[in-house]
């Protein structure tokens, strides 16, 4: 059972990676904020029949958190207007990285000296990837680097607060509290329009099934697997965002952004799968126990 658990969490890494290209054609033709009010729209809708669930603390804490989370989906999706597919996936895959650290910083957990390599490692790849990018890519990839911080700040408060509350509830609060940012945000910043049939498919594809039900699962399977083996299985999203961003975006990277692209991913293993792997490797077997 728990094999199925990791697939479907695969399954999620998979759509996430495939967004990057899908957000990247919809946002050249329809608004930013027009799509993202669209994408959250749809997602709280498909999550409503959990807002039963919600108490009003559920909705103050859920409500906070997903401010966060709209900022780093705001960020990352203006990144995309500059950046490639493939910097943007392998870019907000560092949120494995910032989690720890934003971990500390808010709530004074300790990072470890591995993790201390893995954020070396990462910002060195940074500098590669962006430095081997056209000069208005490298906007770009500092527009996503502030979405891989707001997600590590997201992964730590709910790391903090999640156990308190429904998950489901806790889940649809955050998407209720994105929607209404994005809705309010709309008509301030630019014309509200209906989308072109174009986008209709990556709407529905992003909030329905990598917003509203990629959280869902997310939020079922690691009441089932440990958090530490769920982070393993999420640092797949970059993998699967250079990809796609090779098969349908046509990204080739050049010498310097490949070695920028190969620190970034050993950071995610340095920092994630290695300590993990001790850990499992240090457990007694259960033929060992008497």
């Amino acid at each position: 059972m728990r094999l199925l658990y990791t697939l479907a969490l695969v399954g999620v890494t998979m759509v996430w990676g495939w967004t990057f290209v899908v957000v990247q054609d919809a946002i050249a033709v329809y608004g930013l904020f027009a799509f993202l009010a669209v994408r959250f729209g749809l997602a709280a809708v498909a999550m409503s029949p959990f807002f039963r669930r919600m108490t009003r603390r559920t909705l103050a804490v859920g409500g906070g958190i997903g401010v966060v989370l709209a900022l780093s989906y705001l960020s990352q999706t203006a990144g995309l207007l500059y950046t490639t597919p493939t910097n943007a996936g392998l870019i907000t895959g560092l949120f494995v990285v910032f989690a720890p650290i934003m971990d500390r910083l808010l709530f004074g957990v300790r990072i470890s000296r591995q993790i201390g390599l893995a954020i070396a490692a990462s910002v060195l790849g940074l500098l590669f990837l962006a430095g081997g990018s056209p000069t208005e890519a490298r906007l770009g990839d500092a527009l996503v680097l502030l979405c891989a911080v707001a997600l590590g700040t997201h992964i730590a408060l709910l790391s903090r607060y999640s156990r308190e509350f429904d998950a489901s509830g806790l889940a649809a609060a955050q998407m209720l509290s994105v929607a209404v940012i994005f809705l309010v945000a709309w008509p301030l910043f630019e014309p509200v329009t209906l989308p072109p049939g174009e986008v209709v498919f990556a709407l529905l594809l992003t909030g329905l099934v990598a917003s509203a039900g990629a959280y869902y699962i997310q939020t079922s399977v690691q009441r089932h697997i440990p958090a530490a083996r769920a982070a393993i299985v999420l640092t797949m999203e970059p993998v699967f965002a250079a990809f796609f961003g090779y098969w349908l975006a046509g990204d080739r990277l050049n010498a310097v952004q490949l070695a920028g692209a190969a620190l970034v991913l050993s950071a995610l293993v340095v920092g994630e799968i290695l300590p993990v792997l001790r850990r499992e490797r240090k457990k007694p077997s259960k033929s060992s126990k008497s």
